[in-house]
């Protein structure tokens, strides 16, 4: 697993700060999707990785909907600083 620059800094700045927070919970979750990701491709047959992977996915999925629908503009800069999302281009 390769980590990015940007998200060390993430980390350093919102430790500081609101652990609360949609932003940091977000953050939080995708390196611990990031993890279990690695993890898998080594165990494919880890089914109990396979569901905790599946319900961090579906926490991560509602705080990001959440985000969305309350802040439009933190929702899309937290998706770009952490590459979560596919750019689509029409």
């Amino acid at each position: 697993m390769v980590k990015n620059p940007f998200i060390s800094v993430i980390s350093q700045k919102k430790n500081e700060e609101n652990r609360g927070s949609v932003e940091f919970q977000v953050f939080s979750f995708t390196t611990k999707i990031r993890r279990l990701t690695s993890h898998l491709e080594l165990h494919k047959k880890d089914s109990s990785s396979q569901r905790g992977l599946r319900k961090i996915l579906g926490k991560r999925q509602r705080l990001l909907a959440y985000l969305s629908k309350r802040n439009r503009g933190r929702y899309k800069e937290l998706i770009g600083e952490l590459n979560i999302r596919e750019i689509k281009t029409c």
